[in-house]
């Protein structure tokens, strides 16, 4: 799946990604008012509200991006229904023939790691029969337990040819709290970087790995030193415009032929007709204000890039 990562990154020209992160304060009122009129103010009305925005974003985006990456939680806060939605988005996403990025950060060990990769990016069987149960084409995972925690989602990805981002350096102000804490005179990020570099070296795909990792546009002096500590891993980046991260700020986290890096931008794509910037569109055209921030968002990478 890195390879069609890398494909698709190539042919849009666009090393982005969109969080599909909807919470119920980003959907217009129109949106919200369709839904509740058929399912009323419930857990499912506000499901579909959230697929019926999912859906509109996708369409107007979709040929200008290479993947999505829907934040799980977003979901589960409307129970089942949400979830349902949760699924039926990927699927819609990967129909459009986007590559799927679940960000559920999921970290265990065990039994648990690998129900959680069987769930989510692999098979789970039931009786004579095998079903994929989510289907996304990557995930997010959190490695604090170490190696028993990886080693189940790493045996999926190697098996289904999926991958995974694992946390080293988030785009969090707390983040320091932990991962900049030295060790034996290291950053905790330099260590857990190296681990995913090693775990890398064991699913390879053409030119980078299945493992790749996630470093906030926040801290660009850690991409830097983190691109050299894991050469072959692809890395997803958070913080790209809400969160203060631009374009310049990127540009160590991508190698010299502009590839290793995707970067994410969620309220400030998604929710973009609230901004001044696209207040033009109004809600009632939220899509797209989506696209054109998309293609602000590209062309200030591209920018960035090209005068590096």
């Amino acid at each position: 799946m890195i390879n069609r990562l890398v494909e698709n990154i190539k042919k849009t020209g666009a090393p982005i990604v969109v969080g599909l992160d909807p919470m119920l304060n980003y959907i217009p009122k129109q949106v919200q008012e369709n839904a509740f009129e058929e399912f009323g103010e419930t857990l499912e009305g506000a499901a579909e509200a959230v697929w019926q925005f999912n859906k509109e974003i996708v369409d107007k985006t979709c040929d200008l991006i290479p993947a999505v990456k829907p934040q799980i939680a977003m979901y589960e806060q409307f129970g089942l229904p949400g979830l349902a939605a949760f699924k039926k988005t990927a699927d819609y996403c990967q129909e459009k023939g986007l590559v799927v990025i679940g960000d559920i950060k999921r970290g265990d060990i065990g039994s648990t790691s690998a129900a959680y990769a069987a769930g989510h990016i692999g098979k789970v069987q039931v009786g004579s029969k095998s079903y994929i149960p989510f289907g996304e084409d990557f995930i997010t995972v959190n490695p604090y337990l170490g190696s028993d925690g990886i080693n189940p989602f790493l045996k999926v990805c190697k098996e289904e040819k999926k991958g995974m981002f694992i946390l080293v350096k988030t785009s969090n102000p707390s983040s320091g709290e932990f991962q900049d804490r030295l060790i034996d005179g290291r950053p905790l990020y330099e260590l857990v970087g190296e681990k995913v570099a090693a775990w890398g070296e064991e699913a390879m795909g053409e030119s980078y790995s299945y493992v790749g990792a996630v470093v906030g546009a926040t801290y660009p002096e850690m991409g830097k030193t983190l691109r050299k500590i894991m050469p072959k891993a692809y890395i997803l980046v958070p913080g790209y415009g809400a969160q203060g991260g631009k374009g310049k700020d990127l540009v160590h986290f991508f190698n010299e032929d502009g590839l290793g890096a995707i970067v994410n931008s969620s309220r400030g794509i998604i929710a973009a007709y609230k901004q001044e910037k696209y207040a033009k569109f109004g809600p009632e055209h939220f899509g797209d204000a989506a696209r054109a921030a998309v293609e602000d968002m590209v062309s200030d990478i591209k920018g960035a890039l090209e005068t590096r």
